[in-house]
């Protein structure tokens, strides 16, 4: 055949771009007795089996929920040890993922996190820039209506400017202005932990995504997990409002 199955996927069906929000891992950490910030940590090294797993299936681009804008408010000791764990993924997890050929990009703003998991964050982003196998984007400060009303506010001022047209404006036009740039919006959004909301992720990119929420929490994600939501998304019929 010219075609494979890995437990239920077909290859040929792969979503090219695939969104996550990463929810559970305080949830995981108080079920397993551990502290919310060794949570925090199996969250990040699952993260690292999902980033290969995405590559070896041949999906092109995967957007993860990270940091939101929300976070801040959260204790300061554990929004600390966030940030530290930012720069420790930066120290020691990019080089392999640089030498699988994935691209890392950051959605959001990150002026508010420490000098050093800026730069952690940056190096990151410079070293991996021509990578082409997988398209990692990192939603880090980040929050959906803050993303929109951004871009709003810089298509106001090259209107006032007169480097843009009203007319200009249009869907595509719109996009430009978006962390997404040029990228495909996503195929199939995965929220684990069993919330069934969006929490200002993406707002715009969703529109006609498929969306897979599932009970399992996020340190206990594993690549079977990943394929099952996959599978789930092949046996749908996507209408994009046509039908």
């Amino acid at each position: 055949m010219g075609w494979i199955r890995l437990n239920e996927v077909d290859i040929r069906n792969v979503p090219e771009h695939i969104a996550i929000i990463m929810d559970g891992n305080r949830r995981w950490a108080k079920l397993n007795g551990k502290s919310k910030n060794t949570g925090h940590r199996e969250g990040m090294l699952r993260l690292k089996e999902i980033v290969e797993s995405c590559g070896e299936l041949g999906v092109k681009a995967l957007t993860v929920y990270a940091f939101s804008t929300e976070n801040w408010a959260r204790e300061k000791e554990e929004v600390m040890y966030l940030m530290n764990l930012v720069l420790e993924f930066s120290n020691t997890m990019i080089l392999p993922l640089h030498k699988a050929g994935v691209k890392i990009n950051v959605f959001g703003d990150i002026e508010r996190f420490p000098e050093n998991s800026q730069k952690g964050i940056q190096d990151a982003v410079e070293r991996t820039k021509h990578n082409k196998n997988l398209v990692l984007n990192i939603a880090l400060g980040y929050g959906g209506r803050d993303e929109i009303t951004k871009a709003v506010r810089t298509i106001g001022k090259q209107l006032i400017l007169g480097e843009l047209a009203v007319d200009e404006i249009d869907e595509s036009k719109f996009s430009d202005f978006l962390y997404s740039k040029g990228q495909r919006d996503p195929d199939l959004l995965i929220r684990t932990s069993g919330e069934q909301r969006l929490s200002n992720f993406l707002l715009y990119q969703l529109a006609y995504t498929e969306f897979y929420f599932t009970e399992v929490l996020w340190p206990d994600f594993s690549k079977e997990k990943l394929h099952q939501a996959i599978a789930e998304y092949q046996r749908r019929k996507r209408r994009f409002g046509k039908e």
